[in-house]
């Protein structure tokens, strides 16, 4: 076979977009790329996950931290198909990502072959931006430069198949003729500042207010000095979509923290009692979060024009960059010389701060929960990237970790799925070595998902400038996000059955791997372990045993949710006299005398 081939220009072209690592799991699907790669010298890095689920999970974290483009690659059939849930949530979260994968040959397409599935009408949703197969060689170029820049331009999954008889051909490059399409490398971004006399428009509703909030997300990135002299001159507070945590410091003391379901109480006061909303950067979904429909009147900045507009009827929709249009947007605004509303959400602001101190330090059976976030949050790291995984953990994440500085943090915000937060940080060493990285993850999460990366994590780290990857296991053996929802939301008692998790012991796993692994199952250990943990050598379990029962209320939980709690108690739940107990004690933090009161 010619030694440039259809998979030795592909990776030779990712080479030159600077694509450095590609997260994947091999198969005969995509053989004649695994031979480019031998012949390449593994330039880019392929970095062999457990499960191509894992994979794209990988890409996922790489992408959101490093915000340069993810890549997967895949065989054909069950490979492919195994990206799938890592692509959503990447297009759900709108993180470019680039997935790669095989195909039968060409000439067994349409004959019910071993391992070929239609792959455009499986991806035709999942990667809607852009989704091509290469069936010759001329094709490659166009389709995979459009790939890349589809990807980083509308922050989505893109995907091309590539036929594995089509890999092993001889490369050659389309033409000057009819029907042949050049491409080029490279992009450059343009800096997009709204509408001059929408920009008059926003300040005139902006200076109007009395009670101005602002809500910021992901896409506020980047804006950090300007939304802080916009909050300043507005004499507003800021509450952050999960998404949008890391984008301004939570030492700022107008930041009201995460709002929504996991969210703060200062963040629920303050869009209740605002008159004037400005939302930068986000597409935070629930309506109910933000001030009354007929109270406020409201301004929007995103980059997306598809995404403007929604969730709120804002009277102004400003499509722009969120630096450019909000530095552009300053010199509009007038400074309010009443400083009552921001002086009431500081005062709100520190005293929740007070009660998350006080909730962390309440006594549980073992450890309280919170108290593994709060012991963590003055220690941490000034350039250290958190990942959390869905469940429980997330709500402590939010509400408990205090984010300063170049602090980066995510999650799987809109998917919601469960698993990503070991391979996201697994991720984010490869995109960011430099950097201690640390994973909450519930112990259901770990054994869906995180303990068979762990293995991945044993092969890699060495590479790593930075070893220091952290992973602290909250060890409930239950299910108990799902369990708490069940009680609130559905009114029904625990399900056992359905909830809890054979005990597993992760640290043994962990330290038969050769990682460095810490029990910890009595409150007073938790700070020496982290201590451990942020000085290590290595990467670190931490596998600390919680208390299923520590609930995770939201701070405006009605009283129907309170209610249909009580009720799913009293039905038989199997927990209920430690529910009743640690809620009680937990809840009646929020009305104790605080220090700054």
């Amino acid at each position: 076979m010619s030694t440039s081939s259809v998979g030795d220009y592909l990776l030779n072209r990712l080479r030159q977009w600077e694509v450095e690592t590609v997260f994947g799991y091999p198969g005969d699907g995509i053989n004649g790329l695994l031979a480019a790669w031998g012949r390449a010298d593994n330039r880019p890095q392929f970095v062999q996950a457990r499960h191509e689920e894992m994979a794209a999970f990988e890409a996922v974290g790489y992408a959101k931290f490093t915000g340069r483009l993810g890549v997967c690659a895949a065989t054909s059939g069950p490979g492919a198909i195994h990206l799938l849930n890592g692509l959503y949530d990447a297009k759900l979260d709108h993180v470019p990502v680039l997935a790669i994968v095989g195909q039968t040959n060409r000439s067994a397409m349409g004959g019910s072959y071993q391992q070929e599935v239609d792959l455009l009408s499986l991806f035709k949703d999942v990667a809607s931006d852009y989704l091509q197969m290469v069936t010759v060689p001329e094709q490659l170029p166009n389709v995979l430069d459009r790939a890349i820049r589809t990807a980083l331009a509308r922050r989505a999954p893109t995907t091309i198949i590539l036929p594995a008889d089509v890999q092993e051909l001889d490369y050659s490059p389309p033409t000057h003729e009819f029907k042949m399409v050049p491409s080029s490398l490279g992009i450059s971004w343009p800096q997009l500042t709204a509408d001059p006399d929408a920009l008059r428009a926003a300040a005139e509703i902006l200076n109007a207010g009395s009670k101005v909030a602002i809500l910021a997300g992901t896409g506020a990135r980047g804006a950090t000095a300007e939304l802080e002299q916009v909050a300043d001159v507005l004499g507003a507070g800021v509450a952050k979509a999960l998404l949008g945590k890391d984008v301004l410091s939570d030492d700022l003391p107008y930041v009201t923290g995460s709002i929504g379901l996991l969210g703060t109480r200062p963040s629920y006061e303050m869009m209740r009692a605002a008159d004037t909303l400005l939302t930068v950067g986000s597409n935070f979904p629930y309506t109910q979060f933000m001030p009354p429909l007929d109270q406020a009147r409201a301004v929007q900045i995103d980059i997306d024009p598809v995404m403007i507009g929604m969730r709120y009827p804002y009277e102004v929709n400003l499509v722009g960059d969120a630096a450019s249009t909000l530095r552009a947007l300053l010199p509009l605004l007038v400074r309010k010389p009443d400083r009552s509303w921001r002086e009431g959400i500081e005062a709100d602001v520190a005293g929740w701060w007070d009660t998350m101190a006080m909730q962390a330090a309440v006594d549980a059976d073992p450890i309280n929960p919170m108290r593994l976030f709060a012991e963590l949050s003055p220690r941490l790291p000034d350039d250290a990237i958190i990942t959390a995984d869905s469940g429980s953990a997330a709500n402590w994440y939010a509400r408990q970790l205090r984010f300063r500085g170049a602090m980066r943090g995510s999650l799987s915000g809109t998917l919601a799925t469960m698993g990503p937060g070991v391979p996201y940080g697994i991720g984010a060493k490869f995109g960011c070595p430099h950097r201690p990285v640390i994973v909450f993850a519930g112990d259901g999460a770990m054994q869906m998902n995180g303990l068979a990366e762990l293995i991945t994590v044993k092969r890699y780290w060495e590479q790593w400038s930075d070893p220091r990857l952290i992973i602290a296991v909250l060890h409930n053996d239950d299910l108990n996000q799902v369990t708490w929802e069940m009680r609130a939301m559905a009114g029904a008692p625990k399900f056992v059955e359905s909830q809890r998790l054979p005990d597993v012991d992760y640290a043994g796993f962990a330290a038969s791997l050769g990682l460095q692994a810490i029990a910890v199952d009595k409150p007073g250990d938790i700070a020496s372990a982290w201590d451990n943990a942020l000085s290590g050598d290595r990467p670190t379990l931490l596998d600390v045993r919680c208390d299923p029962n520590v609930p995770p209320i939201p701070p405006h939980a009605t009283f129907e949710q309170m209610t249909d709690a009580a009720k799913a108690l009293w039905a038989g739940d199997e927990d209920r006299w430690g529910v009743i107990k640690q809620g009680v004690k937990t809840k009646l933090q929020e009305f104790l005398p605080h220090r700054r009161s």
